[in-house]
């Protein structure tokens, strides 16, 4: 019961992620919390409930202190993790 109040709380405060493609250039995710790996080829994201791991070449994070991330460079594939509720 506690995981669905918390579920709908964080959609009326706008808490979850959002995440914007633009082609394989750019991607925008907003409500990003920490960034757990960094480099030109890999990044690994926490967002939510959800571990985002993306992959391509030349990958950049720009604007993380509003707490969301711009990542530009060229995207080849972006898998979505979810994470349990105690972590």
């Amino acid at each position: 019961m506690p995981e669905k109040f918390t579920d709908k709380a964080r959609d009326l405060f706008y808490l979850t992620p959002q995440i914007h493609f633009d082609c394989n250039r750019e991607l925008v995710i907003e409500n990003c919390r920490r960034i757990e790996e960094y480099n030109d080829v890999f990044m690994k994201l926490i967002s939510g409930r959800l571990c985002i791991q993306i992959w391509g070449s030349g990958l950049r994070a720009y604007d993380f202190k509003t707490k969301g991330l711009i990542i530009r460079g060229r995207i080849s594939q972006v898998e979505f993790i979810e994470r349990s509720s105690s972590k």
